[in-house]
């Protein structure tokens, strides 16, 4: 019975250190323990024994084991301190506390990450991938085609730097057709489909290498928005986002391209053919430039001639971003406004200065046939052709993003404590 008890003290009283290479078992026991036989302490004897060879081989097998100290009697007291508690209905977080740990969880946890050096936290990396190795995370993505088998870094035997979409209608495929093969094969193609005929454009061979994206009556800015964020178009130069019914005779990428780059422009579009009815003459071609900036337009409808439509402007049947500038176009177009009505007058609050990198390209030029097909998707109200309610819905869009920028604006500048600036554009 001795025996056991000095046994159960080793283990309950004891505890194991090994440091570099020195090791040792610290024993505590009560003095008053006595041994009478000189059996029993030979039993004695031999049991720390024992138990020294078996603690120097237990400390060899975990050589990085820290220093450990079982105190079972606070433990024991703290157990009870719990069961009291619960048993008596007491808490040992107040409702203050317990609500503001709610609101510091993720404070918390970076904190706790940050100073576990074992746990990988690195706030650089984008919101939500903390916890990912930075070389692991793979924040940009784009619409390269990829084969289903072989090795992924032989998939690609070239990589476009340019994008262009349509949003298209399967009754304009044949001037889809003409338009697309204006473009080289250093632009990636893009199809927004708003009938929901995605599948019948096989009949071009161009098709099979396209990405084709389709919701029934949607607009090109409600794709836009969902399918053409910042980091999915990264790996693209310019993004031509395009309507459907224009007309290519006299265009070609490239070359508009070269001119893009050449005059610095970060948002263009072609220039307009001027024998069709047109709304602002910012976008009017001209015959005797590469490239213009600004213009003269009705009176009153300029406040500033470096300021749209005068200057800094143009429409959006269609624009041509630069990567830097789209990823700032982007945010600004409204999740519920579909239309991108007042988008071509905030246009220029995404690069600066706004007079010098927005213009019109001259020498490459198009038509806008102004087909109403998408209008045709509305719905009939009234006896009115579909096409009235689409335009009505255009021109509330266009209200309702005036005041949410004119608010927002508002807001920042009474947030920072300064005034405004005082200029206005012509609606």
């Amino acid at each position: 019975m001795f025996t056991e008890k000095i046994v159960f003290a080793l283990v309950a009283l004891g505890y194991l250190r090994f440091n570099s290479s020195e090791f040792f078992w610290v024993f505590q026991f009560q003095s008053s323990a006595m041994v009478n036989k000189p059996n029993e302490t030979m039993r004695v004897i031999i049991t720390v024994f024992v138990g020294f060879i078996f603690g120097f081989f237990i400390g060899k097998s975990f050589p990085i084991l820290p220093l450990m100290k079982l105190n079972m009697k606070s433990a024991f007291v703290h157990d009870s301190s719990i069961v009291g508690n619960k048993s008596t209905g007491g808490s040992t977080q107040s409702t203050n506390d317990i609500s503001s740990s709610k609101n510091n969880t993720s404070y918390s946890t970076e904190n706790q990450n940050m100073n576990d050096s074992s746990k990988i936290w690195v706030p650089s990396n984008p919101k939500g991938a903390e916890r990912l190795p930075p070389g692991i995370v793979a924040s940009e993505s784009d619409f390269y085609l990829r084969r289903l088998w072989g090795k992924p870094n032989e998939d690609l035997t070239s990589k476009p730097i340019y994008l262009v979409t349509f949003t298209v209608g399967y009754d304009q495929r044949h001037n889809i057709d003409a338009a697309v093969k204006k473009f080289s094969e250093n632009f990636t193609i893009v199809l927004f489909h708003y009938d929901g005929r995605a599948s019948e454009w096989d009949e071009f061979e161009w098709s099979k290498r396209a990405i084709h994206v389709s919701a029934k009556k949607q607009t090109k800015w409600w794709f836009a928005k969902r399918f053409l964020h910042p980091d999915i178009v990264a790996p693209y130069d310019f993004i031509f986002i395009w309507d459907e019914d224009l007309g290519v005779e006299h265009f070609v990428a490239e070359e508009y391209i070269k001119l893009v780059k050449k005059h610095g422009l970060e948002i263009s579009q072609p220039g307009l053919e001027p024998n069709r009815g047109l709304t602002w003459q910012m976008t009017k071609r001209r015959g005797d430039c590469e490239v213009h900036k600004q213009t003269e337009e009705k009176p009153g409808w300029c406040s500033d001639p470096r300021l749209p439509p005068c200057a800094a402007f143009v429409e959006i049947m269609a624009p041509v971003f630069s990567r830097e500038a789209w990823r700032c176009v982007w945010h600004m177009i409204q999740n519920d406004l579909v239309h991108g009505w007042g988008l071509d007058f905030a246009l220029q609050k995404c690069v600066e200065p706004a007079y010098e990198k927005i213009g019109v390209v001259d020498a490459q030029w198009i038509v806008h046939q102004s087909v109403p097909s998408l209008g045709n998707q509305g719905q009939l109200d009234n006896g009115k052709a579909p096409w009235h309610g689409v335009r009505e819905r255009c021109r509330q869009e266009w209200k309702m993003f005036q005041t949410r920028m004119a608010d927002a604006e508002k807001s920042y500048y009474k947030a920072m404590g300064i005034d405004p600036p005082n200029f206005t554009d012509h609606h």
